[in-house]
This record gives C-alpha cells, sequence and structure tokens, in this order.
C-alpha cells in the first residue's frame, strides 16, 4: 500500500513517517514545506495553499495523511489571523483532497484539533466526536470549516474521509507549553499550583496518536469517522507535574495558592489564558475508539512522560 504522509518534519507527521517508513507492508512518501539537508527521502512541496500542486507526489497513493498545518500560534503576528488559517488549513487542505480523490486515493485521514469543541469542559463532562462544534480561536475555526470542506468531498467523490481530533500532544521533542513546564520543574522553580487538583485534562502520547492514526489506515470501520484521542487516564494539573517531575528526576516544588489567586495573577502579566487550561478541565471521550476499531492507548501516561522527559534531558541546556 502507497501512503502519503503530509508536513513529514513536524512533530507528529514526523513520528508518523518514521514509524510507516519502518512498516514492512507500506510505501511511504513525506512531504515538507522546504527541502532538509537532514533528510532527503522528504519530498518538498511548497507552501500548502489553494493554488499548490500535488500531482507529483500523488501518484499511486491510496491513502493520504494530512498532519500538515498552520498551527495554533501562541504570539499571532498576522494582521488577520483567521485569513491566514483559512489560507492554510481550509484551503490547502482542500486542494489537496480534491486532488487526492482525482488521482484516486481511496481514503484521506485528517488531523484535526480538539479546538474545534471548545476550550474547556466541566469536570467530568467529555467532549464526544459528534458534539456540536463550538470553537473559541482562528485556528479552531479552521479546522472546522477544514472538516465540512472534507466532509462535502467524500460526499462528492466517494473518497473516505477520517477525523481525527487531539488535544494537547505530549512526547519526545515537544516544544512549546509543555517544554516549558519540563524547564520549570528541571530547574527547580516553585509553581503555585498545588491548588489544581479537581480539575482533569485529557492528554495524548506522541506514540498513543500515532498507533491511532496507523489504525485508521485500512481498518473499515474507520470510513467516514471523526474520532477523539487520549491517553485514557485524564490527570489534574499537580498530579501532571507531579509524574512530570518524577520522570525528569527532579520533584516538583508545588505552593498552594488558590486557583482564583492564580488566574488574577497570571491575567496581570497577560498569561490568564496559559492560567486557565492549566487550572481548567478538557476532557475527551475515547470510547467510540474502543468500539469501532477495538483500539486501546498503548502506552500509559507514566511512559510518555517518561519517553519525553528523557529526550528533553538529554537536549536540554538548562
Amino acid at each position: 500500500m502507497r501512503v502519503l504522509v503530509t508536513g513529514a518534519s513536524g512533530f507528529v507527521g514526523h513520528a508518523l513517517w518514521n514509524k510507516l517508513s519502518h512498516t514492512t507492508d507500506l510505501s511511504v512518501i513525506g512531504t515538507v514545506r522546504v527541502a532538509a539537508a537532514a533528510n532527503p527521502l522528504l519530498v518538498p512541496v511548497g507552501e500548502l495553499a489553494a493554488h499548490s500542486d500535488w500531482s507529483p507526489v500523488l501518484r499511486g497513493i491510496e491513502v493520504v495523511i494530512h498532519a500538515a498545518a498552520r498551527v495554533h500560534v501562541m504570539n499571532e503576528r498576522a494582521v488577520n489571523p483567521l485569513t491566514e488559517y483559512r489560507r492554510v488549513n481550509v484551503q490547502g487542505t482542500l486542494r489537496l483532497a480534491q486532488q487526492a480523490a482525482v488521482a484516486g486515493a481511496r481514503r484521506f485521514i485528517f488531523i484535526s484539533s480538539i479546538k474545534i469543541n471548545g476550550e474547556a469542559t466541566e469536570t467530568g463532562q467529555l467532549f464526544c466526536a459528534d458534539d456540536a462544534p463550538k470553537p473559541a480561536d482562528a485556528y479552531g475555526i479552521s479546522k472546522m470549516e477544514a472538516e465540512k470542506g472534507l466532509r462535502e468531498i467524500a460526499a462528492q467523490t466517494g473518497m473516505e474521509v477520517v477525523i481525527i481530533r487531539p488535544p494537547l500532544v505530549y512526547g519526545p521533542g515537544v516544544k512549546a507549553n509543555f517544554e516549558s513546564m519540563m524547564r520549570w520543574l528541571a530547574r527547580g522553580l516553585p509553581l503555585p499550583l498545588a491548588s489544581a487538583t479537581e480539575n482533569r485534562r485529557s492528554l495524548v502520547a506522541l506514540e498513543n496518536l500515532v498507533d491511532l492514526i496507523v489504525r485508521c489506515i485500512e481498518h473499515p470501520a474507520a470510513a467516514n469517522q471523526t474520532f477523539m484521542v487520549s491517553d485514557g487516564e485524564d490527570l489534574s494539573t499537580a498530579d501532571l507535574l507531579r509524574r512530570l517531575g518524577s520522570a525528569l528526576g527532579h520533584p516538583a516544588r508545588l505552593v498552594a495558592v488558590p486557583i482564583p489567586l492564580v488566574t488574577f495573577g497570571a491575567g496581570l502579566v497577560g498569561k490568564r489564558g496559559v492560567a486557565q487550561r492549566l487550572c481548567g478541565s478538557l476532557q475527551v471521550d475515547i470510547r467510540k475508539n474502543k468500539l469501532l476499531l477495538n483500539w486501546e492507548p498503548p502506552v500509559t501516561v507514566n511512559t510518555g512522560l517518561r519517553l519525553a522527559a528523557e529526550r528533553f534531558l538529554c537536549e536540554a541546556d538548562l
């Protein structure tokens, strides 16, 4: 089977491409935006946009796994962020899907985002794959619009579409807020989050996300379905920090500060959104995966944290 993985130099895309490249019954092509001297096996295809020509890499491809995207930008500089997200995540995605259908691809797997569902859940209430979308930012809106367009292409062409919405993905090489959290812990900084024990967050280890994507390549029940994904064990922020500190060999130094005070203080320094994510809940329901795909997360939370910590300790300049 011939499989195309877009965004194969990214955090998720590279891990997926690497796994599939070592699968003997698959022939895998990975695409990147610009050529990388470090890996000449990845094909440069230029910018993901409405005018992109994917025909050179789509010949004979049976399954497209679309991991390339304009990701959620923490320090946005675009004058109109939604326009930029739409240009890449909507127009670029639909251009690829349309050309894939014309080229004869039978399945298109889209790595979407939990942000389509929203930013938070009440503790104990889980986002489900079939819930009404409630995106709160430009990134989430663009992913929602891409999903809608993909379903229309599937209905028009018969190409199967599979949508996977991950929450925060962590693992070896993770960047952004998760890397910052590991850095805080490794440096022994006191963190005012000992009181964050009542919230619950769904996370997904990179290994678990990749495993679900691989399951969706051929499983007949995945066709035209939307799936949530997580490690199957939701953690409070305090528990996450303690487990991550243990994985790093640097026990978490947590200070008990009332949650409203944490949020207020974060707002004073322009970090209210970060505090809300750290102290609030966001949980997803993966029972559909188990029922339709017979899928269970193969990696536990503790193993996933250990793998992320090991890479961080090898590469970090503390």
